[in-house]
């Protein structure tokens, strides 16, 4: 899980028992933008592997596949 997952968790959990701080709410907008640039940053890695694989460019498909893992390992905790 990537420390942005575990703040926008916190504040939640924060969330449930009283309203966020204008600070507070400002930090989750900004997990949730970076939240959403790593998910697309994603999905078009993940589309460009798809559209490596039907014309056969191995090459190119390794290469996406190693961004893709890169991401993978800086998610883990």
């Amino acid at each position: 899980m990537w420390p942005v997952h575990l703040r926008m968790a916190e504040l939640w959990e924060i969330n449930k028992r009283r309203e966020l701080t204008n600070e507070e709410l400002t930090e989750l907008r900004h997990c949730l933008e970076a939240n959403a640039n790593l998910a697309f940053k994603l999905a078009k890695l993940k589309n460009m592997s798809l559209m490596a694989s039907m014309i056969n460019d191995t090459e190119w498909n390794h290469e996406i596949c190693a961004e893709i893992q890169k991401i993978a390992d800086q998610m883990i905790i």
